[in-house]
């Protein structure tokens, strides 16, 4: 079997990719939403792809891994690497998890980065309210993840809440940084209390907090929620969209504090995790599948971790369905590290009308059935998501 093309469309914001064969068997990946930007990365790796055999997947990404980077530049790579599974597993005729050496849990559990609720305010009883809402949704989630701080508008609409000058003109990047007031602190932790009360001893609070902390920050915070059910700290010092590691800040936090600490999802291949995983910088790593390289590559990083007893949460809040099937399928072979991947759902909502399979994704008690559907288990409904393209990618589906 040989890779005759590698197309590109953009579908409802996400990056989609699908690679054909001239066995007549396809295989499709996608990036994180609201990156119509890589369109032209992903097809700069086309000519080093075409004319090899989609199924001996790590000898064609030995080809194109060193070409990708940190969050965003990474996904090329990453949505890349999904479709060669998808195409591996059809082949064969087996589910992608039978390929990365068997399931060891037949259901994978889920926690909420990604079913939210509109926020009256920045007040502690706003954050109350939609935490009750999300502990009322249908999914049952064990684990609720909720932004303060530097990660959302926190940091930018309460007033004098860091000594700096609150930037909003990047939009999802993340920009500030600073020391937090003693207000600031105290409206924090005033918000973190207010989830906690609603949550009780029932769902865990997971909190995304960065980058933008400072270590002195970040561990008095840390030290603040000890012994309360906060599941762990996310991003505090680096994290989402900054392309460093920095493990020598974490060394100054984790060790001293019982509170678990995360990060990870920014990051691109297992060498940049050595320093982090060896070094024991932080309790918990929450790598993205559809940034860090693919789904191989995450499952190495997880077992490298589980030696060093360190947790494992991956990020994917807006990898879509494709990014879905993909964390289903890798999160059944994962290691007993492992805690529950942050559930990706279809925005919009037409995306469950395009894909066939995606009603097997449903969220029971936080947790999902793992498909025994070959590949990544759904396919196009190529007259459905026709529809959907756009003029320059009106080609994707054809031969």
């Amino acid at each position: 079997m040989k890779i005759t093309d590698l197309k590109v469309a953009i579908i409802g914001g996400h990056p989609v990719v699908r690679i054909t064969t001239d066995e007549g068997i396809d295989g499709i990946g996608a990036a994180e939403l609201a990156k119509p930007y890589l369109k032209p990365m992903i097809e700069f790796y086309r000519d080093m792809i075409v004319g090899k055999d989609p199924t001996d997947v790590e000898r064609v990404m030995l080809g194109i891994r060193r070409m990708g980077s940190f969050k965003p530049w990474g996904a090329a790579v990453s949505a890349i690497e999904f479709a060669l599974w998808d195409i591996a597993g059809k082949a064969a005729n087996l589910p992608i998890y039978k390929l990365l050496g068997g399931k060891i849990r037949d259901k994978v559990q889920v926690y909420n980065g990604n079913v939210r609720f509109k926020m009256n305010g920045k007040e502690p009883e706003h954050y109350a309210e939609v935490m009750q809402k999300m502990k009322d949704s249908p999914e049952n989630f064990s684990i609720i993840k909720q932004g303060i701080a530097f990660h959302g508008d926190m940091a930018t609409e309460v007033p004098n809440f860091y000594y700096g000058t609150p930037s909003t003109g990047l939009g999802g990047r993340h920009p500030n940084r600073g020391l937090m007031s003693p207000k600031g602190f105290k409206h924090m932790i005033n918000c973190i209390e207010a989830m906690l009360d609603v949550l009780g001893d029932d769902v865990g609070l997971a909190l995304d907090c960065g980058p933008g902390f400072t270590v002195v920050d970040a561990l008095k915070l840390a030290k603040e929620v000890e012994g309360t059910n906060v599941m762990w700290l996310e991003d505090m010092l680096t994290g989402d969209y900054t392309p460093y590691v920095l493990a020598d800040l974490y060394t100054q936090v984790t060790p001293y504090t019982s509170t678990a600490i995360h990060t990870g999802e920014q990051i691109y291949l297992r060498q940049n995790f050595v320093e982090l995983i060896e070094r024991n910088a932080v309790n918990v790593l929450g790598p993205d599948p559809a940034d860090v390289g693919g789904l191989q590559e995450m499952k190495f990083i997880a077992e490298y971790a589980d030696l060093h007893g360190i947790l494992f949460a991956p990020h994917g809040t807006v990898d879509g369905l494709i990014g879905l099937s993909a964390h289903v399928q890798l999160a059944a072979v994962l290691p007993e590290n492992y805690i529950a991947f942050e559930l990706p759902t279809g925005k919009p909502d037409w995306w469950y009308d395009i894909l066939d399979g995606s009603d097997k994704f449903g969220v029971t008690d936080s947790h999902i059935d793992v498909s025994e559907a070959p590949g990544l288990g759904i396919t196009f409904i190529p007259e459905e998501a026709k529809k959907y393209l756009r003029e320059e990618d009106a080609g994707f589906f054809d031969d």
